[in-house]
């Protein structure tokens, strides 16, 4: 491995040159005006490829294309611990590559004495998430403050593990896309990826859609069926909200969580399956089984890493991009610009339903702006979590042709019938597109359809 130096630079002692040349990742040597001294090939390619790009220019403005040092951009810098205490510390950043392409990376800074005394900063990079990794279904797992990177950088370290892992958060905080990109860092990425809300299954139907049932089963089965388990064979089964799983459910579960064995409903023949199960909660499981409503092997089982997602108001410096990224979504690509006022007045909110939750205001925010302009006041809500319309309630439904101008004094039920005619028509009627769009089922969109009357 060679090295990047500076020619026109005094040339660092070859003590120092030996130890960069021996790091395998990115590694840089900083001295105290944050001035890059000398960097591995590694660095050079990843965030330059010319030496001239990288060495004797400030490390800021290589790695983070910033004119100024990250600590005055909010984030921890390594260079402040080492140049002020002599000690090392370890961050997690948002670096650019020669790209431009946003990365997640680890960052072990240390301090590195020259021969005569001098201090330099020696950073050894460890990228752990491209932003390519983040994209789940057209959706996308956004940010990059230290809650946000801390988080991430747990899910791909017990990615890559075959334990069970249970994600705790508040409703809305994306478990799911959390579940999708464990699975897409893990050896089981090129296998299937199945998803199921335990709240939305009857308990009577509980047994068949985790194994599957055969034919004459019980009455009015026609067929067989396949169930989760066997669907996800060989690659990860996400179960979100597992503590609505009924209790006479939990022993079964266990089991075939325990020995890979099932039958389905009305058979005989034992199957295996090889499935890695990913399971989510926003309740305390823990609770549930002091109160008899789950069972505690069952919790060891699923428990076996746990990772906690933060809430949205944890992680506020995330609301800017997550909303210009949802807003493009939501409008089929096309630009809508969030003016100063609406972003301070995004910042200021707590957001109990949290991600969900600021989906769906930017949702009639977006259909209030008529110039592609949302500013402050188009940003409605309330103590309680739920968008302000302060209105009288206005009685009928919204005809996508009915050419009626929206205000804010608009009821909450007007607002999203004539968000989902828009999109009907945007979209020629795709009933899927526009679900994906909503962020709900398209189960979900077609009662919504029925009861504002835009199901022709």
């Amino acid at each position: 491995m060679t090295y990047c130096h500076d020619k026109h630079m005094n040339h660092i002692p070859v003590q120092l040159q030996s130890l960069i040349d021996a790091q395998e990742n990115p590694f840089v040597l900083i001295d105290k005006n944050y001035r890059i001294v000398a960097a591995n090939r590694a660095y050079c390619i990843r965030y330059g490829a010319d030496e001239k790009q990288v060495v004797g220019r400030a490390c800021h403005e290589i790695s983070h294309h910033a004119s100024v040092p990250c600590h005055l951009n909010g984030e921890t810098c390594p260079h402040q611990q080492v140049f002020a205490t002599g000690e090392g510390q370890q961050v997690l950043h948002t670096h650019y590559d020669h790209h431009n392409r946003p990365e997640h990376v680890r960052i072990q800074g240390h301090p590195i004495l020259g021969l005569s005394g001098e201090l330099y900063l020696g950073e050894a990079i460890f990228p752990f998430a491209p932003s390519t990794a983040m994209d789940c279904n057209e959706m996308r797992m956004i940010g990059k403050s230290a809650a946000f990177l801390a988080c991430v950088d747990n899910l791909t370290r017990v990615a890559e593990s075959e334990a069970s892992i249970l994600l705790y958060g508040e409703s809305g905080v994306g478990k799911e896309l959390a579940a999708q990109y464990i699975h897409r860092r893990s050896s089981r990425e090129n296998k299937t990826f199945i998803a199921v809300d335990c709240a939305s299954i009857a308990e009577s139907m509980f047994e068949s859609e985790l194994f599957g049932h055969e034919r004459g089963a019980f009455t009015g089965c026609v067929g067989r069926k396949l169930g989760l388990f066997e669907l996800a064979d060989g690659g990860t089964l996400f179960l979100d909200e597992i503590g609505e799983i009924p209790l006479s459910m939990q022993a079964k579960l266990l089991r075939v969580l325990e020995s890979g064995e099932y039958r389905r409903v009305g058979g005989t023949e034992t199957l295996r399956a090889d499935v890695r199960v990913v399971s989510a909660t926003n309740r305390d499981l823990l609770d549930m089984v002091d109160q008899g409503q789950f069972r505690l092997d069952l919790y060891y089982r699923i428990a076996g890493i746990d990772v906690t997602l933060p809430a949205l108001r944890d992680r506020r410096s995330d609301i800017p991009p997550l909303a210009k990224a949802l807003l493009s979504r939501m409008n089929g690509g096309r630009n809508f610009h969030l003016r100063e006022d609406a972003v301070a007045r995004l910042l200021e909110y707590d957001y109990p339903g949290n991600v969900r939750e600021l989906r769906n205001i930017l949702q009639k925010a977006l259909i209030l702006s008529n110039n592609g302009l949302i500013t402050a006041d188009h940003i409605r809500f309330d103590a309680n979590g739920q968008w302000n319309s302060e209105a009288s309630p206005m009685h009928g439904r919204i005809r996508p042709d009915a050419g009626k101008t929206l205000t804010p004094a608009t009821s909450i039920s007007e607002l999203e019938s004539a968000h989902i005619a828009r999109l009907l028509e945007q979209y020629q009627g795709h009933r899927r597109k526009v679900a994906e769009i909503l962020g709900i089922s398209e189960r979900t969109l077609y009662r919504k359809l029925i009861r504002y009357g835009l199901r022709d």
